[in-house]
Protein backbone atom coordinates (compact mmCIF):
# COMPACT_ATOMS: atom_id res chain seq x y z
CA UNK A 1 0.00 0.00 0.00
CA UNK A 2 1.17 3.24 -0.77
CA UNK A 3 1.55 6.22 1.99
CA UNK A 4 2.44 9.97 1.24
CA UNK A 5 4.41 12.25 3.65
CA UNK A 6 2.88 15.35 3.55
CA UNK A 7 5.22 17.88 2.72
CA UNK A 8 4.04 21.59 3.78
CA UNK A 9 7.48 23.09 3.71
CA UNK A 10 8.02 22.19 7.87
CA UNK A 11 8.79 19.49 8.68
CA UNK A 12 11.55 16.77 9.09
CA UNK A 13 10.35 14.74 5.69
CA UNK A 14 13.75 13.33 5.05
CA UNK A 15 14.27 11.53 8.53
CA UNK A 16 10.40 10.44 8.29
CA UNK A 17 11.37 9.22 5.13
CA UNK A 18 14.38 7.20 5.84
CA UNK A 19 12.28 5.39 8.92
CA UNK A 20 9.38 4.52 6.87
CA UNK A 21 11.48 3.19 3.94
CA UNK A 22 13.62 0.96 6.49
CA UNK A 23 10.08 -0.90 7.68
CA UNK A 24 9.06 -1.60 4.34
CA UNK A 25 6.87 1.08 3.10
CA UNK A 26 6.27 2.38 0.01
CA UNK A 27 6.82 6.16 0.74
CA UNK A 28 6.68 9.41 -0.94
CA UNK A 29 6.68 13.07 -0.40
CA UNK A 30 4.33 15.32 -1.87
CA UNK A 31 2.35 18.65 -1.49
CA UNK A 32 -0.01 17.57 -3.89
CA UNK A 33 -3.48 17.26 -2.72
CA UNK A 34 -4.26 14.89 -5.59
CA UNK A 35 -1.28 12.58 -4.54
CA UNK A 36 -2.61 12.58 -0.95
CA UNK A 37 -6.01 11.37 -1.83
CA UNK A 38 -4.92 8.53 -4.60
CA UNK A 39 -2.41 7.09 -1.53
CA UNK A 40 -3.80 4.62 0.85
CA UNK A 41 -1.84 6.18 3.89
CA UNK A 42 -0.76 9.33 5.25
CA UNK A 43 1.91 11.09 7.78
CA UNK A 44 1.70 14.90 8.48
CA UNK A 45 4.85 15.34 10.11
CA UNK A 46 5.91 18.87 11.47
CA UNK A 47 8.50 20.98 12.97
CA UNK A 48 7.75 24.77 13.40
CA UNK A 49 5.49 27.00 14.24
CA UNK A 50 1.57 26.23 14.38
CA UNK A 51 -0.04 29.28 12.34
CA UNK A 52 2.47 28.93 9.98
CA UNK A 53 1.91 24.92 9.30
CA UNK A 54 -1.90 26.15 8.81
CA UNK A 55 -1.37 29.38 6.15
CA UNK A 56 1.46 26.65 4.30
CA UNK A 57 -1.50 24.11 4.59
CA UNK A 58 -4.36 26.60 3.03
CA UNK A 59 -1.71 27.88 0.64
CA UNK A 60 -0.95 24.22 -1.20
CA UNK A 61 -4.85 23.36 -0.97
CA UNK A 62 -3.93 20.41 1.46
CA UNK A 63 -6.72 21.34 4.45
CA UNK A 64 -9.24 20.36 2.56
CA UNK A 65 -7.94 17.08 1.36
CA UNK A 66 -6.54 16.50 4.69
CA UNK A 67 -10.45 16.59 5.85
CA UNK A 68 -11.67 14.42 2.87
CA UNK A 69 -8.77 11.74 3.33
CA UNK A 70 -9.52 11.44 7.31
CA UNK A 71 -13.49 11.39 6.18
CA UNK A 72 -12.79 8.64 3.93
CA UNK A 73 -11.39 6.87 7.16
CA UNK A 74 -8.12 6.31 5.19
CA UNK A 75 -5.05 6.05 8.27
CA UNK A 76 -3.52 9.07 9.22
CA UNK A 77 -0.99 9.76 11.40
CA UNK A 78 0.54 12.87 12.67
CA UNK A 79 3.94 13.25 14.00
CA UNK A 80 4.92 16.44 16.67
CA UNK A 81 3.43 19.55 14.96
CA UNK A 82 1.75 17.30 12.68
CA UNK A 83 -0.21 15.54 15.61
CA UNK A 84 -0.61 19.58 17.16
CA UNK A 85 -2.81 20.23 13.70
CA UNK A 86 -5.30 17.70 13.82
CA UNK A 87 -6.97 19.34 16.94
CA UNK A 88 -9.26 22.12 16.89
CA UNK A 89 -6.87 25.24 18.28
CA UNK A 90 -3.64 26.45 19.10
CA UNK A 91 -2.64 29.12 21.37
CA UNK A 92 0.72 29.65 19.96
CA UNK A 93 1.66 33.08 18.52
CA UNK A 94 -1.73 33.96 19.77
CA UNK A 95 -5.13 31.91 18.58
CA UNK A 96 -4.78 30.09 15.24
CA UNK A 97 -7.67 27.34 14.24
CA UNK A 98 -6.32 23.70 13.67
CA UNK A 99 -7.78 21.14 11.50
CA UNK A 100 -10.37 20.37 14.07
CA UNK A 101 -10.41 16.18 13.59
CA UNK A 102 -9.25 16.00 17.11
CA UNK A 103 -11.12 18.42 20.09
CA UNK A 104 -9.12 20.22 22.47
CA UNK A 105 -6.78 22.89 22.23
CA UNK A 106 -3.04 23.68 21.93
CA UNK A 107 -1.26 24.71 24.87
CA UNK A 108 2.12 26.20 26.00
CA UNK A 109 4.39 23.88 28.38
CA UNK A 110 5.01 25.68 31.92
CA UNK A 111 8.24 26.20 32.93
CA UNK A 112 9.58 24.34 36.29
CA UNK A 113 11.33 24.25 38.78
CA UNK A 114 10.80 20.35 41.21
CA UNK A 115 12.97 19.19 43.70
CA UNK A 116 15.63 22.02 42.11
CA UNK A 117 15.66 20.65 39.11
CA UNK A 118 14.58 22.89 36.42
CA UNK A 119 12.27 21.84 33.21
CA UNK A 120 12.54 24.70 30.90
CA UNK A 121 10.77 24.73 27.50
CA UNK A 122 11.23 23.69 25.14
CA UNK A 123 10.88 20.28 26.32
CA UNK A 124 14.18 18.86 24.63
CA UNK A 125 15.11 14.96 25.30
CA UNK A 126 13.88 11.54 25.88
CA UNK A 127 10.76 10.87 28.47
CA UNK A 128 9.00 7.81 29.19
CA UNK A 129 5.58 7.10 28.07
CA UNK A 130 2.52 5.79 29.86
CA UNK A 131 0.14 4.07 27.87
CA UNK A 132 -3.89 3.83 28.12
CA UNK A 133 -5.84 1.45 27.11
CA UNK A 134 -5.71 2.72 23.58
CA UNK A 135 -2.30 2.20 23.53
CA UNK A 136 -2.40 -0.99 25.19
CA UNK A 137 -5.03 -2.43 22.18
CA UNK A 138 -3.63 -5.30 19.95
CA UNK A 139 -4.38 -3.47 17.05
CA UNK A 140 -2.64 -0.46 18.38
CA UNK A 141 0.74 1.24 16.40
CA UNK A 142 1.80 1.01 20.03
CA UNK A 143 1.65 -2.45 20.53
CA UNK A 144 5.54 -3.63 20.13
CA UNK A 145 6.35 -1.13 23.07
CA UNK A 146 6.13 -1.43 26.80
CA UNK A 147 5.24 0.96 29.49
CA UNK A 148 7.76 3.41 30.67
CA UNK A 149 9.28 3.42 27.05
CA UNK A 150 11.59 6.26 26.23
CA UNK A 151 10.82 8.27 23.40
CA UNK A 152 12.90 11.23 21.79
CA UNK A 153 10.31 14.73 21.88
CA UNK A 154 11.15 18.31 20.93
CA UNK A 155 8.65 21.07 21.67
CA UNK A 156 7.00 24.33 23.84
CA UNK A 157 3.52 23.21 23.19
CA UNK A 158 1.24 20.04 24.07
CA UNK A 159 -1.79 18.92 23.38
CA UNK A 160 -4.77 19.00 26.01
CA UNK A 161 -6.70 16.45 24.81
CA UNK A 162 -9.82 14.56 25.91
CA UNK A 163 -9.58 11.71 27.48
CA UNK A 164 -11.48 9.22 25.38
CA UNK A 165 -8.48 10.10 22.09
CA UNK A 166 -5.55 9.50 24.58
CA UNK A 167 -2.95 6.57 24.04
CA UNK A 168 -0.40 7.93 26.14
CA UNK A 169 0.07 10.66 28.39
CA UNK A 170 3.92 11.96 29.47
CA UNK A 171 5.29 13.76 32.63
CA UNK A 172 7.77 16.62 32.28
CA UNK A 173 8.08 17.88 35.92
CA UNK A 174 5.01 17.66 37.54
CA UNK A 175 3.25 18.35 34.64
CA UNK A 176 1.32 15.67 32.34
CA UNK A 177 0.89 15.56 28.95
CA UNK A 178 -0.78 13.73 26.36
CA UNK A 179 2.05 12.10 24.62
CA UNK A 180 -0.08 9.93 21.69
CA UNK A 181 -3.71 10.00 20.21
CA UNK A 182 -5.83 7.09 18.39
CA UNK A 183 -9.11 8.07 17.59
CA UNK A 184 -10.49 6.05 14.74
CA UNK A 185 -8.65 6.43 11.87
CA UNK A 186 -5.73 8.53 13.06
CA UNK A 187 -2.79 8.23 15.22
CA UNK A 188 -0.72 10.87 16.44
CA UNK A 189 2.46 11.01 18.39
CA UNK A 190 4.17 14.23 20.72
CA UNK A 191 7.80 12.69 20.16
CA UNK A 192 9.77 12.03 17.33
CA UNK A 193 9.59 8.04 16.56
CA UNK A 194 12.21 8.29 13.69
CA UNK A 195 14.71 9.56 16.45
CA UNK A 196 13.63 6.83 18.61
CA UNK A 197 15.90 4.22 17.78
CA UNK A 198 14.31 0.77 16.85
CA UNK A 199 11.45 1.18 19.24
CA UNK A 200 9.99 4.07 16.96
CA UNK A 201 10.76 2.16 13.85
CA UNK A 202 8.64 -0.32 15.17
CA UNK A 203 5.47 2.50 15.79
CA UNK A 204 6.24 2.88 12.05
CA UNK A 205 6.34 -0.80 11.12
CA UNK A 206 3.05 -0.96 13.47
CA UNK A 207 0.91 2.06 12.42
CA UNK A 208 1.52 0.75 8.64
CA UNK A 209 -0.34 -2.26 9.08
CA UNK A 210 -2.91 0.15 10.73
CA UNK A 211 -6.78 -0.54 10.59
CA UNK A 212 -9.54 1.75 11.05
CA UNK A 213 -11.41 1.26 14.48
CA UNK A 214 -15.25 2.53 14.76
Amino acid sequence: MSTVIIDYQLGNLFSVHRACSAVGMDVKISSSAEDLLKADRAILPGVGAFPDAIENLERLGLVDAIREFVAIRKPLMGVCLGMQLLFTSSEEFGHSKGLDLVKGCIRKLPNQEVGGLHYKVPHIGWAQLQLTERGYASDSPLRSISERSYMYFVHSFYAEAQQESAAAFTHYGNHVFCSAIRQDNLFAVQFHPEKSGELGLAIYRDWSSFKTTC
